[in-house]
């Protein structure tokens, strides 16, 4: 798949939602809950189940990226599966802590 800013998709398994923040620059396999997530206007694919190890969650307004922090999400709607490039979970952006202000 690949990705473009403001891009809204959803979950076919929970109720998962994001927007692609930053896009990156190669194709992207992106999962949520072990299954490709559909634009927000698409309906889910029938029989789908969560998957057990792609069940950790995301959190209502954080950010998720990649592990070469190429790409970025943006949860507007926190759901039961895990955001994922094929198996592999994208990981929670932590957020910069702010300079002292002597």
């Amino acid at each position: 798949m690949r990705l473009k800013t403001g891009l809204r998709l959803r979950s076919q398994v929970c109720a998962t939602e994001v927007i692609v923040v930053r896009p990156g620059s190669s194709e992207i396999d992106l999962t949520c809950g072990g299954h490709p997530m559909i634009g927000s206007k698409e309906a889910p694919a029938d029989g789908l189940d969560l998957k057990p190890e792609l069940a950790g969650g995301t959190l209502l307004g954080k950010r998720y990226t990649d592990k070469d922090n190429e790409i970025e999400l943006l949860v507007t709607k926190a759901g039961a599966g895990s955001i994922a490039d094929g198996l592999a979970p994208l990981l929670l952006k932590e957020a910069k802590p702010l300079p002292s202000s002597d």
